[in-house]
């Protein structure tokens, strides 16, 4: 990732890897139609907004180069019978994608102008999807009624792992079109939209780790996730050979990807038996966080089709876990080329004294489950330290790059984390830096894992919960009712962890106790 500019439109044919078809274009409509041969001559001047003016969010774009494009090539591709369905997506609290099939021409004749409805628990349930208390704007006595998912046209996108499938994200509105605040998409949205008050903008990178086992979803289910096989029995990080096993796994991947409009960078091994990520090219945060959310399930898909399980939780067993390393920069919103860390040192300065400053209390959106916390842990490329670095792995935040590409990396994350979350926190911490006028300590040196001196990351969710209780920067940047709504997401969570017996228990307990 650098300050250097780069193109909303992603995935030009330069991109595309074999097996990636087509001669067809991106649609699968005749070549020469791919959204990504499409350049407007003025940033308004082709557009006809469907979607962009009909929900009340602060910041919101007017109008986007593309939006017009994308759905006069879905409508092309679906007259020519390559596309009938179309996924409408919203990004639940877990980060995961929710929402209907639609036929492609119910699509085009009545969602994109109106929206679809989906009941508004999707944004007030835990992981097993199961209503739980204590939640504002969900709850049996407000009868669980509906809300609107409102497609972003600038997110239309074909689904090549899906036969005749297209994909488009909603943002998430109530019936009177005000918008959903807890929603993450929205909640990041506000925060841009901050930076954007300024004439900033925000690009990032996301590097989600996996790890690949040879059972399939339901297989894996049936075991109870125990005597799993690993894809690589040994070490693979940066392993030509040890990646090779699993090639045809990743080599789908990546190029379905692009085949989606996504900028693939590269793939590798990791430590872990089994453990590979597979890197992107940076674009603005919210399109960043969109592709990521994109991609995690699309990835899960893919791997059932082979035949085989993936899984992003943070930490699976006592060797590595899944990290979600997210690189971060601000540039000039106006020409997102003209990267701003670069430009003024101060301000690079106080944004990451802002990151040192509210880590601690801003960790419950790098960390959301239990499971989370498993995976700090000393000398293990996860961090414990609150500390900055120059190109140091065993801080929280590492700064890389130089000239244009200066930025930092935050290694805080899992790879269960929810990106709009994250990012959201990172602003915020940020802003909190620049605002508070806050200077820089000086960078550690050496290994972060024994700097005593330094705080620490809290060690468990309910340490982290009661920070994010008491930061006032969270409850400046994201106000009262999503600060609320997330820290009864984290007590949905332990409760149900309190509740739970674990096989370490009946392990120890059974016999001997």
């Amino acid at each position: 990732m650098s300050g250097r500019a780069h193109s909303r439109c992603r995935g030009d044919s330069a991109h595309r890897g074999a097996g990636v078809a087509p001669a067809a274009g991106l649609w699968g409509v005749p070549a020469g139609w791919s959204f990504h041969h499409f350049v407007a001559p003025s940033p308004c001047s082709l557009i006809v907004n469907l979607s962009r003016e009909r929900i009340n969010t602060p910041g919101r774009t007017i109008c986007s180069t593309f939006t017009t494009v994308k759905l006069e090539e879905l409508k092309s591709a679906v007259s020519a019978g390559t596309i009938d369905t179309v996924l409408l997506a919203i990004t639940d609290m877990q980060g995961r994608l929710q929402g209907k099939r639609l036929t492609a021409g119910h699509f085009l004749d009545t969602v994109v102008e109106h929206g679809a409805e989906g009941c508004n628990y999707l944004l007030a349930v835990d992981v097993d999807m199961r209503t739980v208390e204590g939640y504002e704007m969900s709850s049996w006595e407000r009868g669980y009624s509906d809300m609107l998912l409102l497609p972003d046209l600038d997110t239309l996108r074909p689904v090549p792992w899906q036969e005749g499938t297209a994909m488009c994200l909603a943002d998430v509105a109530w019936l009177d079109r005000s918008e959903v605040v807890a929603s993450p998409r929205q909640i990041l949205r506000r925060q841009l939209a901050r930076l954007a008050e300024r004439g900033w903008s925000a690009n990032a990178g996301t590097e989600l780790e996996f790890i690949v086992f040879l059972d399939t979803y339901e297989e894996a289910w049936h075991k109870g996730y125990r005597g799993l096989r690993p894809a690589n029995l040994y070490n693979v990080d940066y392993s030509l050979l040890g990646t090779a096993r699993v090639e045809p796994l990743i080599r789908r991947i990546r190029n379905d990807m692009t085949a989606a409009g996504m900028r693939v960078e590269d793939s590798k091994g990791e430590c872990n038996h089994g453990q590979h990520e597979i890197n992107f090219h940076y674009a603005g945060a919210l399109r960043t966080a969109d592709e990521h959310a994109i991609y995690k399930n699309g990835a899960k898909e893919i791997a059932a089709q082979e035949g085989v399980a993936i899984t992003f939780m943070a930490k699976m067993d006592e060797r590595e876990g899944n990290s979600c390393h997210i690189h971060f920069s601000l540039a000039d919103a106006s020409d997102p080329s003209a990267p701003l860390f670069a430009r003024d040192d101060g301000l690079f300065k106080s944004f990451l004294a802002g990151q040192l400053a509210c880590l601690r209390e801003m960790t419950l959106m790098f960390a959301p489950h239990i499971n989370s916390y498993k995976r700090f842990a000393a000398g293990s490329f996860a961090p414990t330290t609150v500390a900055w670095g120059h190109d140091n792995r065993t801080c929280s935040l590492r700064v890389v790059g130089h000239g244009p590409s200066l930025r930092f990396e935050n290694r805080v994350g899992g790879a269960d984390l929810n990106p709009y979350l994250a990012l959201s926190a990172i602003i915020a911490s940020g802003l909190h830096g620049i605002d508070s006028g806050l200077e820089l300590e000086a960078a550690l040196e050496g290994n972060a894992y024994n700097a005593s001196e330094r705080p620490h990351l809290p060690a468990t969710l309910r340490d982290a919960r009661e920070l994010f209780a008491a930061s006032d920067v969270a409850e400046a940047a994201f106000g009262t009712e999503v600060r609320d709504h997330y820290l009864n997401a984290a007590t949905v969570e332990l409760d149900a962890f309190d509740a739970a017996v674990t096989d370490w228990e009946r392990v120890r307990g059974f016999e001997r106790l």
